[in-house]
């Protein structure tokens, strides 16, 4: 695949997926400034990674990994920041997109991702992979993690975010 046609086929399937950022970038960034650095952050190592990317798996599912793996590090603090990089419009990306499915959620789904949004980075990339549905394997294969340790801890999350979801609705 030429050079030219192979950047083509990445910017369509990035379009094509940019939901999969804006889910991502609202699970880890409170702030719309954040989510506009950790989008642009997610695209460029996508774009780095893009000569590597095994055609055989659904682009999706890489995506989605290396998504959770660069918001990981984002939130860790221990990625790079790239200020200088290209505009983030200029991969098809829209912040006020980003904001409208935030707005767009009604007052349980907001309080979901409240709660989702208080959990530690690898507990909260478990949950976002499970309600996206992806399997125990699949999710175990993207973060590093054993099947079984998927299975134990998106229970215990499920069961966290229940009580807390609870507790809120007692306290309103």
């Amino acid at each position: 695949m030429s050079a030219i046609r192979s950047d083509d086929v990445f910017l369509a399937e990035l379009r094509r997926h940019k939901a999969i950022l804006y889910k991502v970038a609202n699970a880890y960034c409170s702030r719309r400034e954040d989510r506009g650095d950790l989008i642009q952050d997610i695209t460029i190592e996508l774009w780095r990674a893009w000569p590597r990317y095994d055609r055989a798996q659904p682009f999706a599912a890489w995506m989605q990994r290396i998504a959770i793996n660069v918001a990981i590090s984002f939130f860790r603090g221990e990625s790079r920041r790239i200020r200088d990089a290209l505009p983030i419009d200029d991969f098809g990306m829209d912040l006020a997109a980003a904001d409208r499915v935030l707005d767009a959620e009604g007052d349980d789904l907001r309080a979901l991702h409240q709660l989702i949004g208080r959990l530690d980075e690898v507990n909260r990339a478990l949950i976002l992979l499970y309600l996206e549905g992806y399997s125990q394997d699949e999710t175990a294969a993207m973060l590093g993690l054993s099947a079984t340790n998927v299975a134990t801890r998106i229970n215990r999350i499920k069961q966290k975010l229940q009580r807390d979801y609870a507790a809120q609705k007692d306290d309103a």
